[in-house]
């Protein structure tokens, strides 16, 4: 009984304080800013968020209103609501773009997209508007001390895009669709060559012009074993101490030699009397 008694005195007590903390009709507007700053720091987040909304609906144009803006875009960050948190970090900017908080919010912005970027097998729109965000903060913020840990992000990024790429790539491999695979090898080499996955995309596209060179007719062969040899070539212009170096000169051989045999037979060919 005693500890019934002591848990529902507790219960009201913190009822009590959770009361008193709420914002009520007749507040001013600087009580109700500390009260929404009260939640803040006891971190509770949606509490806060409500309150800061309250707000800047009473206060929008104040200092106060400001304050309680870049602290409502905060409450929805912590809260791992990343899309509205981007979006109310993106009002903060649009109201006050002369802050001195400016370049927190773009880069807070820019992070709450990247906290939503999903694994590479998923759709990669949030992870696009990240690396735009990111890359416009770069471009306006040049001596920023946050610069370094953005290049990571966008690094990280692409490496994921790429693989997305990457991927699709073999999926036309494997069901034997060799030029489309082909064009997706390349998309990767193209727009993400600093990744670990552009190597390995130009290694594949020489098998994959291969396989699409021995899978056609006679009269088309030797071009595309050639387009294999001309993918050989960039690789070597653009990895020259790849990892997968070896592979690469094996395949070149290949379609070197089958261009001969096609050569051969074609000078054989010639040579018959009509």
């Amino acid at each position: 009984m005693r500890t019934f008694v002591i848990l529902l005195l507790a219960a009201l007590t913190l009822s009590s304080c959770r009361s008193q903390d709420l914002i009520r009709p007749g507040d001013s507007l600087e009580v109700a800013f500390e009260k929404a700053k009260s939640q803040f720091e006891d971190e509770n987040w949606s509490d806060a968020a409500r309150s800061f909304e309250t707000v800047i609906s009473i206060g929008r144009g104040t200092d106060i209103g400001q304050e309680a803006q870049f602290l409502l875009a905060e409450s929805y960050f912590n809260n791992r609501r990343y899309l509205i948190a981007a979006s109310e970090y993106e009002r903060y900017a649009s109201f006050y773009p002369r802050s001195e908080r400016r370049e927190k919010v773009d880069y807070k912005a820019g992070l709450s997209y990247y906290q939503m970027s999903p694994r590479y097998r998923l759709d990669q729109t949030y992870t696009r508007t990240a690396i735009e965000n990111f890359r416009l903060f770069n471009s306006r913020y040049p001596n920023s001390e946050r610069r370094s840990d953005v290049n990571e992000y966008i690094t990280e990024m692409r490496e994921k895009l790429a693989r997305k790429q990457y991927t699709a790539a073999e999926f036309y491999m494997r069901t034997n669709r060799y030029n489309a695979a082909a064009v997706y090898f390349d998309l990767v080499i193209d727009d993400y060559p600093e990744t670990e996955w552009a190597e390995k995309a130009l290694v594949d596209q020489i098998q994959a012009y291969i396989l699409y060179a021995d899978n056609s007719v006679r009269a088309r062969q030797k071009e595309r074993y050639e387009k294999a040899v001309e993918s050989y070539d960039k690789y070597m212009q653009l990895f020259p101490r790849g990892e997968n170096r070896s592979r690469a000169e094996d395949l070149f051989d290949e379609a070197s030699t089958k261009i001969s045999e096609i050569e051969r037979r074609e000078a054989q060919a010639s040579a018959q009397p009509n």
